[in-house]
């Protein structure tokens, strides 16, 4: 994050609280997922195309997880909006293009989503790639 931007959130107290709020969900998406035997490879990786939550590998899986928190799991599950499915596939299209190799993995796009006083739900094979 450059300066400007990290001078840009600190200015304004809700970008700040949501920024917290989303380093704590991936933080919480990427513990359940290595409780299931994932281990993270990745987190926050921004491209031009977009930037992607988590990349985790399992065996000769990838998977590119978006972390969604809400107030309650059902909100965060209708958050994932087409235009976010569209970045992220994007984004996995850059990060496999600078990491080649895991080209020959199998690939999913997951989801995770979080609210308070829940545990997380893993949502396997939540949206296709959109090329």
């Amino acid at each position: 994050m450059s300066a400007k931007e990290t001078a840009k959130r600190n200015a304004d107290p809700k970008r700040k609280d949501a920024f917290l709020r989303g380093i704590s969900a991936e933080g919480r998406a990427s513990l359940y997922l290595a409780a299931k035997g994932y281990r993270t490879i990745a987190k926050r990786w921004k491209s031009p195309a977009g930037e992607i939550d988590l990349v985790v590998k399992r065996g000769k899986l990838i998977v590119f997880v978006e972390v969604k928190a809400r107030a309650n799991l059902d909100a965060a599950a209708e958050s994932v909006l087409p235009r976010q499915r569209k970045r992220i596939t994007a984004a996995a299209e850059a990060w496999l293009a600078t990491h080649p190799e895991h080209m020959s993995h199998d690939l999913r796009f997951d989801a995770v989503l979080i609210a308070p006083k829940r545990l997380p739900r893993h949502i396997e094979a939540a949206f296709d790639a959109e090329y």
